[in-house]
């Protein structure tokens, strides 16, 4: 069974995230888990209040909370067609980053979705700093849906990669399922100003293409300097479904994510948008 976690705020964004899960693995036998954390929400309110007070405004804050998680759940089970879903909740009192990592080694989680704005829902930017703080920390694949966005057909994904990165078989097997579920033919998206490859990166790329050989794969590469513009202008002729990139200490991304927001570096990221981790988990 796969385990998926969802983070929610209880906005359309989340729901929407929420049902496209639910939808992308319509088929498979997996279990949701919908959680909240509350912990923030309860300081920032209760700054004024004795410690009486704000015990009692904590203890009501994660009723209210459980109340809203068990509505979700009820939801969204009755959306399920599939009799092998599953559906738990949890109220938790800690940060997001903390407590969905806590829970993502506690339960062992093999995909976190979430979706791209949070209550604010900002037209300007795509993600929140609650948000970006996930896709720089978490240490499981995520996978960021774009507000709004309901199409779950998968026809051709986008993979960037410099080929620098080790790879993990475990992120890959999660790439490749949803891949080959759903027909979607995975395209090897490399940018650079050398035309030849190192033997590091013939040696990625070989257990890349191993771990992906049941799958329909492509390669395009493109001579440019700019990594942002690269990805942003094979995205949009190529007409993907899906971006897929990795995150480790001192990749493209973590430079992306941790120095300013997307937004800033200019990725225009209108598609959903998997992370894979190659942190330590």
């Amino acid at each position: 069974m796969r385990k998926i976690l969802i983070p929610t705020d209880f906005s359309e964004t989340a729901k929407n995230a929420i049902q496209y899960g639910l939808e992308l693995f319509k088929h498979q036998e997996s279990e949701f888990i919908i959680m909240h954390a509350y912990a923030d929400e309860v300081y920032k309110n209760g700054m004024e209040m004795d410690q009486q007070l704000f015990n009692v405004f904590k203890e009501n804050t994660c009723l209210k909370v459980e109340n809203q998680l068990q509505n979700e759940v009820i939801e969204f089970s009755e959306l399920s067609s599939n009799p092998k879903h599953a559906f738990t909740y949890g109220a938790c009192f800690g940060s997001l980053v903390d407590e969905t990592n806590d829970r993502v080694k506690r339960e062992n989680i093999d995909l976190l979705i979430m979706g791209t704005k949070g209550k604010t829902n900002n037209k300007e930017i795509s993600f929140g700093s609650h948000k970006l703080q996930v896709l720089k920390y978490i240490k499981c694949p995520v996978l960021a849906i774009p507000t709004g966005f309901k199409e779950t057909s998968l026809h051709t994904i986008g993979f960037a990669t410099d080929y620098m990165l080790p790879f993990k078989k475990r992120e890959l097997r999660l790439l490749s399922t949803l891949a080959m579920q759903l027909y979607a033919v995975i395209y090897m998206v490399f940018i650079s100003d050398y035309k030849s490859l190192s033997r590091r990166q013939l040696d990625n790329r070989s257990f890349l293409e191993y771990c992906l050989r049941e799958n329909k794969t492509d390669f395009i590469q493109e001579t440019g300097k700019n990594i942002t513009e690269g990805i942003n202008k094979i995205v949009q002729e190529q007409n993907f479904d899906m971006l897929v990139m990795v995150n480790q200490r001192h990749s493209y991304l973590e430079n992306l994510l941790y120095h300013s927001t997307i937004e800033k570096i200019g990725l225009q990221i209108k598609i959903p948008f998997l992370v894979l981790q190659n942190l330590n988990r």
